[in-house]
């Protein structure tokens, strides 16, 4: 009897993976999301992730790269480093603007506007790279803890979210889909800090420690802010969900102000006046005048000597 036809024979198992894969596929065919022919045209994360790295070499010369930049070397390096990340980000702009083509635009028109976008990313960087300096002075001056202010830009994770945040920022201004929102999840998932692209931050700005800290779409910070980790800025409500787009939602923290850990501050009628200092687990939600002191009176504190024999279970026994 000859056995290549018993070798040839499908086993239940390996029919069963068969009619999985014909499942899974029969869903990219019936759903809009999963169409192969709309998701092979979205921008790809790892190179978008790929630029924010190469793009941090030229912003901080020195602290990223593994040889060491001359002066005399400058000139070339940046030079050939921005020409090619400008190809690389104006073709995944133009994955990402083909994809949200809304306005019918030609593919002409979409290349066009793809290339412009880039370019005036990259004319942004100078700026940018002035902002990221006075934020690494802010962290300086802010933090006992530092030793230096190189050690900031290598280490700190709420520099590198605000670094990730002010690259999005530029992005999102010139209303580019998918690529803002990639950049400050990235810098979410390794720091903990969500800071919203669209949000409007000005120079100076500080995140201590950082986790957990929420910043808004619509939120407005101005000069010389300061915050501690776990402070949200955020939205009042967001039952109405699409219907408050391009609403603001998210409140407005003036010039000179510190938000210490814990604290909320949610709505987009919410101000916090010049030179305010919101202390830690505040609960605010509406505006803050200017040069005022927000404290939370202290929860009474329940103690037990713990000498003495007792049936009472403590939180910690539970």
């Amino acid at each position: 009897m000859d056995n290549s036809c018993k070798n040839n024979k499908i086993t239940e198992n390996e029919q069963q993976l068969i009619d999985t894969v014909a499942k899974i596929t029969d869903n990219y065919r019936n759903s809009e999301l999963l169409c192969l022919n709309k998701t092979m045209r979205l921008p790809s994360r790892n190179e978008i992730i790929g630029i924010i790295k190469d793009l941090r070499r030229i912003i901080f010369p020195g602290y990223f790269e593994d040889f060491n930049l001359s002066y005399s070397f400058a000139d070339y390096f940046v030079g050939n480093e921005l020409v090619n990340i400008k190809d690389r980000l104006n073709k995944q702009v133009l994955l990402a603007m083909s994809y949200e083509n809304e306005k019918g635009l030609s593919d002409e028109e979409i290349e066009k506007q793809s290339e412009t976008i880039s370019l005036n990313f990259i004319k942004k960087l100078p700026y940018i790279q002035n902002m990221l300096l006075m934020d690494v002075q802010a962290g300086f001056d802010g933090d006992p803890a530092a030793k230096s202010k190189e050690e900031i830009i290598s280490s700190y994770p709420g520099l590198f979210a605000i670094y990730v945040y002010r690259l999005a920022h530029e992005l999102y201004v010139q209303n580019v889909p998918f690529i803002p929102r990639i950049m400050t999840e990235y810098a979410h998932g390794k720091t903990g800090i969500d800071i919203n692209s669209g949000a409007t931050i000005g120079k100076y700005f500080f995140i201590d420690h950082g986790t957990g800290v929420v910043i808004g779409e619509t939120t407005i910070i101005g000069d010389y802010v300061k915050l501690y980790q776990g402070v949200t800025l955020g939205a009042l409500s967001t039952r109405s969900g699409q219907q408050l787009r391009d609403v603001k939602r998210h409140p407005t923290i003036e010039d000179n102000v510190t938000i210490y850990s814990g604290a909320s501050v949610l709505g987009g009628e919410t101000v916090i006046g010049k030179g305010t200092v919101i202390g830690g687990n505040a609960f605010i939600t509406a505006s803050i005048p200017a040069n005022t002191k927000v404290s939370v009176i202290n929860p009474e504190l329940k103690m037990k000597d713990g000498n003495k024999d007792s049936k009472e279970n403590t939180p910690w026994e539970i």
